[in-house]
């Protein structure tokens, strides 16, 4: 991972207790740490919804990718559609 350092600036905290980090950061999430009273470390971070933390788990990551692998591997067709819906509706 690449290391960036600038030179410090000054930033002035609004009215409204806001501070602008610039344009390349606009909506973006970022953790935001305060190590000691007047001292904050913020951090950009992806922030992943809890209903969907289950699709990072490694089986199923592991599962999601096989599952993509293989519907590239086989491409649909539009053969055999009749013999297919028959079969779907001798299911009821």
């Amino acid at each position: 991972m690449a290391t960036v350092t600038t030179q410090p600036c000054v930033k002035v905290i609004g009215a409204n207790g806001q501070i602008s980090l610039g344009k390349q950061y606009a909506g973006r999430q970022v953790l935001v740490e305060e190590q000691e009273p007047g001292v904050w470390l913020v951090r950009t971070a992806t922030v992943m919804p809890d209903n969907e933390r289950w699709l990072h788990q490694s089986k199923t990551a592991a599962d999601l990718q096989n599952a993509l692998s293989w519907a590239q591997a086989n491409p649909p067709t539009d053969t055999n559609v009749d013999t297919l819906l028959e079969q779907l509706n001798g299911q009821d």
